[in-house]
């Protein structure tokens, strides 16, 4: 199954790669560089089928539960200062996505939008301590009963070109349903309340709907 942020970019790649093979066999007589073209677009075809993956994963609903929104490695768990919505300090947890990773984003928790918005700005790589500032991004606030509200900012990387927000103040939404799609390297930083008992480490890999980030109650 794919995302369908992918359907425009898998179409071209199938296109392409019918191209190629279609031209290799007409115009190309060396045997080693027809195949070496032939095996080349099959090879970009298969990384972009790869990339634009989106498995299914059925999601065990628990308010006082917030799952990793995304795929990846926890790169950062630290107080820091949110100066955008909260202007007070929270606890961040950090996951990078590698471009093989899964790109799909995914609701933390169940609950209301209070804020969502889109910001423009530079393609840092994306474990740059200023990428979570400066990078194209956006932030989305959501709010619940268990956790008061609870803050994830998607961050473009140096590769990706376009952040997809599906959150929309006033929605209700459901915990580990499709919140959007990030091309490419990418990052999603939570701001979660200071005092909120974690349950992943650094360097642990995370699985979007998955794994459980921190647990109250």
């Amino acid at each position: 199954m794919f995302h369908k942020e992918g359907t425009k970019t898998i179409l071209l790649g199938i296109i392409f790669t019918a191209t190629v093979l279609l031209l290799s066999d007409n115009f190309i007589d060396t045997m080693w560089l027809k195949k070496l073209a032939q095996i080349g677009a099959f090879l970009i075809l298969l990384i972009i089928l790869q990339f634009f993956r989106n498995p299914k994963r059925s999601v065990m609903l628990n308010d006082s539960q917030i799952l990793s929104p995304v795929d990846g490695k926890v790169v950062v768990i630290e107080e820091v200062y949110e100066g955008e919505y909260f202007k007070d300090k929270r606890l961040q947890v950090s996951i990078f996505m590698s471009p093989i990773n899964v790109h799909v984003t995914r609701y933390p928790i169940s609950g209301i939008v209070k804020f969502s918005k889109y910001h423009p700005g530079k393609f840092l790589v994306a474990w740059h301590p200023k990428a979570s500032e400066e990078n194209e991004r956006t932030t989305i606030v959501v709010e619940n009963n268990t956790f008061g509200a609870i803050l994830y900012r998607q961050i473009a990387g140096a590769l990706a070109r376009r952040i997809v927000n599906y959150a929309e103040e006033g929605m209700q939404i459901v915990q580990g349903t499709d919140a959007g799609f990030i091309k490419f390297g990418s990052r999603v930083d939570l701001f979660l309340p200071i005092g909120t008992p974690i349950d992943v480490v650094l360097n642990q890999k995370a699985i979007g709907g998955k794994t459980i980030i921190a647990t109250k109650g």
